[in-house]
């Protein structure tokens, strides 16, 4: 049974708002929007049952974790734990961000596009020492990982703590390198799932990444993003085959009742948000998926890009999965535990998909980008695997990882490309079902691919 894990970032600080680093000083504290989103946190939390709660001892933190905890009913007593402290930059932090910026404008840069190589030479007792901040962040939260997670197997563990200490929790379940850090986002009070199937080095699920619709926020700010192209990136509603756990593939089966009226919550989430162009795989179920979100965008054209179009799975195509149990019952075994290495009887391998998906995505970025325009908002409406071999590859996964990162139907992703191409996405939000389910947690079908 998985042990699920939700972790939270703390409430707005005097810091954040004042722009100064903090790092592990405690001199920041939560203001008035803080506390209030604290108590959003908590009543998106209150249907939850916990076994346990964890918080880094920093008062931003703590402060955050109280007030959750009040609106749990029958919680269990708030842990501290040294090893959620925030990132430990001790030369910055109480440092405005522009002071930094102007007196360590090299360090900055290292920091900004290369985290994995970032150092600090600290002073010490018996001389100095070389830090790298993100590498021991990324260490720190592995040892939390391995000495809490048997703990609680098959249970429900809250953890409230900080931007960096939350990047390097998720990245260092789900496999994302160091290098990476910068490409997760995590908003103030911003809500994340995982799902550990078992212990620490088995499979991790990433159910959803910074949710932040609780707060009034349909989807996450851009942060200090000021510029670039913006993909809303939505899995198709349900068909009757993903109720009944049929593999379709490549067959075109349309939406059902549910699927049409998953359709129809993605639009109303989304019908504020301005969208400048849409893309579909040619498939009657996304298509369908991305025509009832356009409603509330009348002005924008619906394109396709065969690229998009599912996995192929050959033979399988049709069957139940109890079928092909009976039938390919070795392979399909091995398609849920070493993905990468199956070849579907006459249909694709995850390479064949990677190969044709990835170009396609790639070119939705730089014809968008192309445009010259400062801000542009795209969506992007695809299938189950289709979307996880391009959010495995924002997040610097093979495609062997297919299974770390959930997709629910009609569910919304974002991903920001700041600078088009040139530089690494950020991926904002992951797998926002909340316009579906109303709760945090992913509660969409299951069903087969």
């Amino acid at each position: 049974m998985a042990t699920r894990v939700v972790i939270v970032r703390h409430g707005q600080s005097t810091y954040n708002i004042q722009q100064i680093i903090q790092g592990r000083s405690d001199q920041s504290v939560l203001t008035d929007k803080g506390r209030a989103d604290a108590q959003k946190v908590g009543t998106a939390l209150s249907s939850l049952s916990f076994d346990a709660i964890y918080c880094s001892p920093l008062q931003r933190a703590k402060q955050t974790a109280e007030t959750i905890l009040s609106y749990l009913p029958n919680a269990p007593r708030l842990q501290l734990s040294d090893q959620l402290m925030e990132i430990d930059l001790p030369l910055w932090q109480n440092l405005q961000k522009n002071e930094v910026k102007e007196k360590f404008p090299e360090d900055y840069q290292r920091w900004k596009e290369r985290p994995h190589e970032f150092s600090m030479v600290i002073p010490t007792a018996v001389g100095s020492k070389e830090h790298f901040p993100v590498l021991e962040l990324y260490k720190q939260a592995e040892q939390f990982w391995q000495e809490v997670i048997p703990l609680y197997q098959g249970g429900t563990i809250l953890i409230v703590a900080h931007n960096g200490i939350n990047r390097c929790l998720i990245s260092s379940a789900i496999g994302v390198n160091p290098a990476l850090y910068h490409s997760i986002r995590q908003s103030n009070c911003a809500i994340n799932v995982l799902n550990f199937t078992g212990g620490w080095g088995e499979t991790v699920q990433l159910e959803s990444l910074n949710q932040t619709s609780h707060l009034g926020e349909t989807l996450p700010k851009r942060g200090d993003i000021d510029q670039g192209l913006r993909l809303l990136l939505v899995r198709h509603g349900e068909t009757d085959w993903n109720r009944e756990s049929r593999f379709q593939g490549q067959i075109d089966v349309p939406l059902n009742d549910n699927g049409r009226k998953q359709g129809q919550q993605a639009g109303e989430f989304l019908k504020d948000i301005p969208i400048d162009f849409a893309v579909s795989s040619p498939m009657l179920r996304p298509k369908e998926t991305a025509e009832i979100i356009l409603q509330s965008h009348p002005n924008v054209n619906l394109q396709v890009d065969d690229g998009l179009r599912e996995i192929s799975h050959g033979l399988w195509e049709g069957k139940l999965e109890s079928e092909i149990t009976q039938e390919y019952g070795e392979l399909l075994n091995q398609w849920k535990v070493a993905p990468e290495t199956v070849q579907m009887p006459e249909g694709e391998n995850l390479q064949d998909v990677l190969e044709r998906a990835m170009p396609s995505w790639n070119g939705i970025v730089k014809s968008a980008t192309a445009s010259g325009l400062e801000f542009q908002t795209g969506l992007v409406v695809a299938h189950d695997a289709i979307n996880k071999v391009v959010l495995c590859d924002i997040l610097g996964l093979s495609p062997a990882l297919i299974w770390n990162i959930k997709q629910g139907n009609g569910a919304v992703s974002v991903i920001d490309y700041p600078q088009g191409l040139d530089k690494a996405p950020v991926l904002q939000a992951m797998n926002i079902t909340t316009h579906l389910s109303g709760g945090v947690l992913d509660k969409t079908a299951a069903g087969a691919l």
